[in-house]
């Protein structure tokens, strides 16, 4: 007879006891993660939401006529828009107002103009700015296979589809027209003080602002360099694509700085003379405003911009704006705007 006491039939041995813990453990540790997953799918489809009633209400506001519109060069695209600032009439001789520079965003693409952003342009005109906004050409050419060279595309609509920006038109444009500023604004906005200047810009927009004001720093021999900084108070990017690097590994915009660049077998020996985050330091006050919930330019690519100027010995202001997304800061019905606003006051007056 064994002096073993008896062991209830209902109760497992050991090895049965470690086989349904570890079994357990398992199906757990799976409901976790699904649970982590479908969390995180929601917070994607809520994102999602959120932007697209962010891009609702900055586009839901008519477009505003400007006041007068002068050409910088030859093509459609090649104009500026400009904006008096209210209570004032074009021609009339009040006191000057600071004059802000406006690039638009749209991925440097040609289903986005100039149109999108007149409402903001305006928001700054009635908060007694003269505004000049600029016009560009836009992804209308694509790069070619072989040598590099640019050939008609079929535009946004087309076989090809969007392409962003025109190499090297895009900057061709945005170079000329900082070149005919001062005398447009001259013969078309007399209210404005071109000595106090700022230049703003939204997503690409904002790239091609960080850019026009590091003009002086670009490499040796490029056609766009300038001899001496541009006469700037300061610029305010506004969720800007400020660092290739960071763009192009989170594919923002659907790859618009590879493109934009004329693919990867160009990106590297172009990123030098138009990544502003190689242009540093370029002795300007500059602030990025940026939504820290911004889906379509993720604030780490600012950041990235921040960190490099900062590892260059210049100070970038960084405002962080919780709860805002991409759209807001051009959006003349959201707080984040007035933010904006105030941000170009402190650099402009």
């Amino acid at each position: 007879m064994s002096d073993a006491a008896p062991r209830d039939a209902a109760e497992p041995d050991d090895a049965s006891t470690g086989a349904g813990a570890t079994a357990g453990d398992a199906t757990g540790r799976g409901d976790a993660l699904d649970g982590q997953a479908a969390a995180r799918a929601a917070a994607a489809r809520d994102a999602a939401a959120r932007d697209a009633a962010e891009e609702a209400s900055a586009f839901s506001h008519p477009p505003v006529e400007p006041d007068a519109t002068a050409a910088y060069g030859a093509h459609p695209d090649q104009v500026i828009d400009f904006y008096a600032p209210r209570g004032t009439e074009p021609g009339g001789a009040p006191d000057q107002a600071p004059l802000v520079v406006v690039l638009h965003g749209g991925a440097w693409r040609s289903a986005y103009d100039r149109r999108h952003i007149t409402p903001f342009a305006d928001f700054l005109a009635r908060r007694g700015f003269a505004v000049a906004n600029v016009e560009y050409r836009r992804g209308a050419l694509i790069p070619s296979q072989t040598d590099g060279s640019s050939a008609p595309d079929a535009g946004a609509g087309g076989a090809t589809g969007a392409v962003a920006g025109r190499w090297p038109d895009t900057l061709d444009d945005v170079a000329a027209a900082f070149d005919a500023l001062p005398a447009l604004v001259r013969e078309a906005l007399p209210q404005a003080d071109p000595r106090r200047m700022v230049i703003t810009g939204h997503s690409a927009g904002g790239h091609l602002a960080l850019w026009a004001a590091a003009r002086h720093v670009l490499p040796s021999g490029s056609p766009w360099r300038t001899d001496r900084p541009a006469p700037l108070r300061g610029v305010v990017a506004l969720s800007p694509i400020a660092d290739f690097h960071a763009a192009e590994k989170l594919d923002v915009c659907g790859g618009a700085v590879t493109q934009f660049l004329g693919g990867q077998a160009q990106f590297a020996e172009r990123r030098p003379h138009v990544d502003p985050a190689l242009l540093l330091p370029t002795g300007i006050a500059t602030t990025l405003v940026q939504g820290r919930a911004d889906v379509v330019v993720p604030h780490v690519v600012a950041e990235a911009y921040a960190d490099a100027a900062a590892k260059a010995g210049e100070v970038v202001g960084f405002t962080l704006l919780e709860d805002v997304g991409h759209f807001p800061l051009i959006d003349p019905a959201a707080d984040a705007c007035a933010v904006v606003a105030e941000e170009i006051a402190q650099l402009a007056w």
